[in-house]
């Protein structure tokens, strides 16, 4: 009788971490503990991410789905700094990254070119350098991209013209330069574009809107000559 009992136990506990096991598939809780072991939170809004709690869904900020996959991020306007590491584009089931109004720096990874659930990958308002990977063009399901007010410089990729689920595009107030891609325009007549706003670049030229339903362009006014 005391073998059978301890044989349910047994059981049960093996059921128990396998349930544990299965909310962190994804690694997430690794993942988003090593992100905030590079970051300073002088504000204390991560003390909630405890590396022993193998399920990151009981964390705050961190929003996880009936399969216990995190898909959403939520830390705007929370006085972090620090960069982004690449293990970020292995969220698989991410679909909103909001690290708006920080004082993020570094580059924005290309491995986020991975996160083909995302939504809404708001990290404006930063310190951001670099370009704006190629990578984010494989997005498909991106609805709002913006990365205004940051220090991002090069070139905007003409891989952005590839997605056509875009609402809104906010690259303002950066140091990019050279024009605006024919690809990413074309989205104001094959795409859900509402909203695309490149002003206080170094870009070359103008924005013109073709199409009413576009609620918003915003541009530079075209520098000439006397």
């Amino acid at each position: 009788m005391a073998a059978q009992t301890g044989a349910v136990l047994l059981l049960v506990g093996l059921l128990a971490l396998a349930t544990m096991a299965s909310s962190n598939t994804e690694g997430a809780g690794d993942i988003l503990y090593s992100q905030r072991q590079v970051w300073k939170d002088p504000n204390n809004v991560l003390t909630s991410w405890d590396p022993t709690l193998v399920n990151p869904c009981t964390w705050f900020h961190v929003t996880c789905n009936l399969d216990n996959s995190v898909t959403r991020v939520d830390l705007g306007n929370a006085g972090i700094s620090g960069t982004l590491i690449p293990q970020l584009g292995q969220l698989k089931n991410l679909q909103y990254l909001e690290l708006y109004g920080n004082n993020m720096s570094g580059p924005i990874p290309t491995t986020l070119g991975n996160l083909t659930r995302l939504v809404s990958l708001d990290l404006y308002d930063n310190h951001l350098t670099g370009v704006i990977p190629s990578s984010l063009g494989a997005v498909g399901t991106l609805r709002f991209l913006r990365l205004h007010g940051n220090k991002l410089a090069g070139s905007i990729p003409a891989s952005l013209g590839r997605l056509t689920k875009l609402v809104e595009l906010e690259l303002q107030e950066n140091m990019l330069s050279g024009t605006v891609p024919l690809e990413i325009l074309s989205l104001v007549l094959v795409g859900d574009l509402t909203e695309l706003n490149v002003a206080k670049n170094n870009l070359a030229g103008t924005v013109i809107s073709s199409k009413q339903r576009v609620a918003t362009v915003i541009h530079d006014t075209l520098k000439t000559t006397s």
